[in-house]
């Protein structure tokens, strides 16, 4: 039997993934540093209360939504995802304001964005059965939770997918060393989320600089949105083997990559390849 691991593009067995909240200002000073390391990462926002109007003080700093006229040319090159129409906890509405919630922030940023939308982030990490219930419904296909397990593990149920860590976890740096020396076979996955209003909070913008400079420019590391690490999974999930697994036929839109008894194969949209 031939011994078949799954990679990530490239023939990476590694994978970065960000996620930020609520569209506040600060984003505008985090999209920028993403952006000279050439991260990816995705931004939940709550389109009914998306304009700076909607502001709140946290430990003295001013902490303010962006404008829609901004937002568009911001996070151009990252994932825009769902936050909820007004960020309630949404395991207290009912299943129609639960709906409302959902699919009309899903409508107003696919219209602003000019893409689907298919992926959320909880408000305030909370959500009960009819919330998950109606996102299959509204055809969301993950959403972010706020429990950390601080491994590199990949998501077993894409709708409670829990994150490494919260940026403010003390051991940010330490897994990010341990990420980036980890020789593992099979593919990784280091997943932060965060709020970037939290940097100017605490003070402390040296440690995302830090941090994004310690696992950035990394041959090794796939840097990718949220819904692209779903997309990418789901393409691997579908790839078609032979009985004696002599070929495999990739019927995705998506070139794949496996190792092959220690030979790294990319497997082209639609190809049939002898292995």
């Amino acid at each position: 039997m031939k011994r078949i691991i799954n990679l990530w593009p490239g023939g990476t067995t590694k994978a970065l993934t960000l996620s930020y909240d609520d569209g506040v200002s600060q984003d505008m000073r985090l999209v920028k540093i993403f952006n000279k390391y050439k991260l990816r990462a995705t931004f939940n926002l709550n389109s009914g209360i998306q304009d700076e109007s909607n502001q709140w003080v946290n430990h003295g700093i001013v902490i303010k939504r962006i404008n829609v006229d901004v937002i568009k040319e911001l996070y151009t090159g990252h994932e825009v995802a769902i936050h909820s129409l007004s960020h309630p906890h949404l395991e207290n509405l009912s299943r129609e304001l639960v709906i409302k919630e959902i699919f009309q922030d899903r409508k107003n940023l696919e219209k602003t964005f000019g893409y689907m939308v298919r992926g959320m982030a909880y408000p305030f990490g909370t959500y009960n059965e009819t919330v998950l219930e109606v996102l299959k419904t509204c055809g969301i296909e993950y959403s972010r939770t706020t429990r950390e397990h601080e491994r590199f593990s990949l998501p077993k149920n894409y709708l409670e997918w829990c994150p490494t860590c919260h940026h403010t976890n003390s051991k940010l740096m330490d897994l990010a060393k341990a990420f980036i020396n980890s020789q593992s076979e099979s593919q990784s996955l280091f997943y932060v989320w965060g709020h970037s209003y939290e940097f100017d909070v605490d003070d402390n913008w040296k440690l995302i600089e830090e941090f994004a400079e310690a696992v950035s420019n990394r041959v090794d590391i796939w840097y990718a949105t949220n819904i692209e690490i779903v997309d990418y999974l789901d393409a691997l999930k579908t790839l078609k083997y032979s009985a004696d697994y002599s070929m495999v036929y990739n019927p995705s839109s998506f070139a794949v990559w496996i190792n092959v008894d220690g030979q790294n194969i990319m497997i082209k949209s639609g190809e049939t390849v002898v292995i």
